[in-house]
């Protein structure tokens, strides 16, 4: 009860300038709680006078009030008073820290509000009543949700990343998470800084590798769970998807306590988490102040967005090296068992070993290091660490899926467990498996631990699995996987068998009301007819003044294309170049990838080579003849660029004929029938285009550019728009084109596709060649991976890692270890033994792919 007390000359102001907005001010507080505990605390205003809500802004745990200043600066901005503060036992504040104790961090944080009530700028909805919102990740999260049930002068909350039943985070259905528990220990500053029952606490569960009932009551009593049915106010719950630590169960069970009450509540599952990945901090930010517009300033007209919403990745940006990342979103949170599909699963009865001291343990990720390594996004490239040792798990697989498939939501699945000693613990994981059988891929590497007590003699158990948003493709399987390890939680040291069955289908939610907002009609609809009409005119004018071209070349007569010193200015005056002193040659049979980062000159290049524009100097052969615009030798050429404006009420075929009529030539020239067989387009050819999707007016496009099967084919980011089947099947028609002795050109920006589709690159960089070559010379090896590690790897360590088996050398660099595998060797493998010789991994990685090579020789321009 005792009062906020402003020590004296603890209070500094500071003013943060900026260009476009009011400068920010920022006064610094050490306030004391009473209770000898010294709380460390920033206030930031901004704008003119006169009263306005506040915000109250919580960090995450390790951190401190510093790791959210910009956030308060920008909300400062916004027409907020918003105050920072540490937690007790971070940054400058004293104090042991108490895991949010309702008597301690709820407390300070009731004791700020007080304050807030007594500052001129802050308004209030009554006296000693500040109108207020708590918004905070992880640590900072649940000290929101928290003080929301403690305290009725909270007005609304934006919790991200964090708990609602500790407990169960930490000890998931009866299992220690010993890993994460050991990281929480450890970025708190020891166990010798915690709240002396805490520490007690964590020693005898980690020495057990157990949870007792009084650890669960004393970690339920400082979770937001244990307040459910007293959060009433209006909340944004936004949740990880890679996040082992709390996953999104966590956010699930707050959003259906707090709808119980009364509140609003919508739910954001964004890309990142405790393990990694894209925090998509800038969008979380604008909803959270769209949030605080609505509840705080009761502005009805700020946009909150939907009711539920989920980031889905899209494949690589190669500009930058980052996940491309869509949101999909329904009108009401679908929970995590909403529109179930069941799949029949194979497999009978299984036994499986629980190994002495449990080691060694399976992986599937390692929780703590994701953050910096990055290795939650293995996953999504298709190159999982998870590794499962024989004898060690049970396997049950459905058939290939017919279609599609999209999980968003907890699968579940009953099994019957018998073990021979009194308990038994299973890990369960859902795979992705391909249609080869060999890649899998554990989505956002998470698993669902259970503790099966009294199985001695058989017990059903219904498992629910992680929840995530993941989408399988046709003909992909779906692999439950219930093993008796993980490297991150504790398993019995006592050895044992497990003997498993299923007992029903595995139920899949499908969330069937979230859907992608519709692709806006491409810009191309509207400007490309009139543009087209534009450039035939410029052509019919400018006709009659073209230069003689010069004679065939017929040493090059065999040779597609051949640029040299080509060069082109931004302006004739300009000394500004788009393309400048570019040679290259590419060869009958090729598929060559054209790479650069934006503003390379790719499409300058591109335009040049169809006689679009001319160059200011150097030339262009195709087949030896130079071009120039209307040059006859371009009938050798096709090219997709762009996209091309089709006749929606006509067929497929209907649109292919007509282009085929307007260029005059004789309709035997045009092969139809062969280019169409390489597109694969199929019964599809005579329906309606405005029938068909993005894949399939791709794919007719190409077909346009194949007629007359011309010998050279240019393709401008031809796997636009595409869904990963459809991006395989455009691979596979450039492929078949080229086998038949032609040569293909192509411009993307998807380098993973570039590297599987290409034989030859060329890459760019402001208007310049920087490296043309074989695929495989501009990469490299594939063979070596590097190991990224925290701390520096000692030399006998590394020679120990040299001669496992698998690996044929590893050697010290300053990021970790390159170590080069032999024919034996596979990355899962070297992981497992990195993990058993306690190597800190950080993150692990092929030296050389194509992404790599190409940021290096652009020296990261783009």
């Amino acid at each position: 009860m005792a009062a906020v007390v402003v020590l004296a000359g603890a209070g500094t102001w500071t003013a943060v300038a900026s260009d476009d907005a009011p400068a920010v001010r920022r006064a610094d507080r050490v306030m004391s709680t009473g209770d000898g505990v010294r709380i460390d605390t920033s206030y930031f205003t901004a704008g003119p006078g006169g009263r306005r809500p506040a915000v109250l802004l919580g960090h995450g745990f390790g951190g401190s009030k510093d790791d959210v200043r910009q956030q308060a600066e920008d909300l400062a901005h916004d027409g907020y008073a918003v105050l920072t503060w540490s937690a007790r036992g971070f940054g400058e504040s004293t104090g042991r820290i108490g895991l949010n104790d309702p008597r301690g961090e709820v407390a300070d944080v009731s004791r700020l509000i007080d304050w807030l009530a007594k500052q001129p700028e802050v308004e209030l909805d009554k006296d000693g009543d500040p109108r207020v919102g708590m918004a905070g990740a992880s640590y900072g999260g649940a000290i929101a949700l928290l003080t929301a049930g403690y305290d009725d002068r909270v007005d609304a909350i934006a919790p991200a990343i964090t708990y609602f039943d500790l407990a169960d985070a930490l000890f998931p259905n009866g299992v220690f998470k010993k890993l994460w528990a050991g990281v929480f220990v450890n970025s708190g500053g020891g166990c010798q800084e915690f709240e002396p029952a805490l520490c007690r606490m964590y020693e005898r569960v980690a020495e057990a590798g157990t949870p007792d009932t009084e650890a669960r009551e004393l970690l339920q009593e400082r979770s937001p769970s244990a307040v459910a049915d007293r959060i009433d106010v209006p909340t944004l719950l936004v949740q990880g998807q890679t996040d082992s630590l709390f996953p999104l169960g966590q956010a699930d069970a707050a959003a259906k306590a707090i709808r119980a009450n009364g509140a609003p509540v919508d739910v954001d599952w964004i890309a990142g988490g405790h393990d990694g990945g894209d925090m998509e901090t800038s969008r979380v930010q604008q909803r959270v102040g769209a949030w605080f517009d609505r509840y705080l300033k009761d502005d009805k007209g700020a946009d909150t967005g939907p009711a539920f919403r989920v980031t889905r990745t899209g494949g690589v940006d190669s500009t930058d090296g980052r996940a491309v990342l869509n949101g999909a979103s329904a009108d009401t949170y679908p929970g995590l068992t909403n529109g179930g599909r069941s799949f029949p699963l194979t497999g009978g009865e299984q036994d499986l070993a629980n190994p002495a001291g449990a080691n060694p343990p399976a992986v599937s990720s390692l929780p703590g290091l994701g953050g910096s390594g990055g290795l939650a996004q293995l996953s999504s490239l298709g190159v999982g660490i998870s590794l499962d040792f024989p004898g060690q798990y049970a396997r049950f697989e459905s058939a290939p899926v017919a279609g599609d498939l999209r999980i968003t939501g907890s699968p579940t699945v009953t099994v019957r467990v018998k073990s021979t000693s009194d308990d038994a613990v299973l890990f369960g994981k859902v795979y992705d498996v391909g249609p080869d059988g060999r890649q899998q891929v554990l989505p956002s590497q998470l698993v669902a631990p259970v503790r099966v007590e009294d199985a001695g003699s058989g017990k059903d158990v219904t498992l629910t699995l992680p929840a995530v948003d993941h989408e399988v493709q046709k003909g992909h399987r779906l692999r439950l996987v219930l093993a008796s390890t993980d490297l991150g939680y504790a398993s019995p040291a006592a050895p044992a068998t497990y003997t498993v069955s299923l007992e029903s289908d595995l139920t899949v939610p499908t969330a069937p009301g979230v859907t992608t907002a519709a692709t806006p009609l491409p810009a191309w609809v509207v400007w490309l007819p009139v543009a087209g009409v534009l450039i035939a005119l410029a052509l019919l004018l400018t006709g009659r003044r073209r230069t003689t071209a010069p004679a065939p070349d017929p040493a090059l007569a065999d040779v597609p294309l051949q640029i040299t010193d080509l060069s082109k200015r931004y302006a004739r005056s300009s000394d500004r170049f788009a393309v400048q002193n570019l040679s290259f040659r590419v060869e009958k049979g090729q598929v060559l990838g054209l790479l650069g980062p934006n503003g390379a000159g790719k499409t300058t290049t591109l335009r040049m080579l169809m006689g679009l524009i001319k160059p200011d100097g150097g030339e262009i052969r195709v087949f030896g003849h130079a071009i120039r615009p209307g040059a006859p030798v371009l009938s050798r050429v096709g090219a997709f660029v762009e996209g091309a404006g089709f006749l929606p009420h006509l067929s497929g075929r209907e649109n292919l004929e007509l282009y085929w009529r307007a260029t005059g030539r004789p309709p035997e020239d045009a092969h139809l029938e062969e280019a169409l067989r390489i597109a694969g387009l199929g019964d599809a050819l005579a329906r309606a285009v405005r029938t068909y999707s993005q894949g399939m007016r791709q794919r007719l496009a190409i077909a346009q550019a194949m007629l007359g099967l011309p010998d050279l084919l240019i393709l401008d980011e031809p796997t636009n728009g595409l869904d990963p089947p459809q991006i395989r099947e455009m691979r596979e028609v450039m492929i078949r084109y080229a086998a038949a002795g032609r040569t293909v050109i192509v411009s993307s920006h998807l380098l993973a596709e570039v590297e599987q589709s290409c034989t030859h690159l060329v890459v760019m960089d402001r208007g310049r060649l920087v490296q043309a070559g074989p695929v495989h010379e501009i990469i490299g090896s594939g063979d070596t991976l590097l190991v990224g590690t925290v701390t520096p790897v000692d030399e006998p360590v590394a020679e120990k890692i040299a001669a496992l088996p698998g690996i044929a050398s590893a050697v010290r660099t300053d990021e970790g270890l390159l170590v080069r595998l032999d024919a034996d060797g596979t990355a899962p493998r070297l992981v497992a033994e990195l993990v058993r010789l306690e190597v800190p991994v950080a993150s692990v990685g092929p030296h050389r792919r194509l992404e790599d090579a190409f940021l290096t020789l652009i020296g990261g321009s783009a």
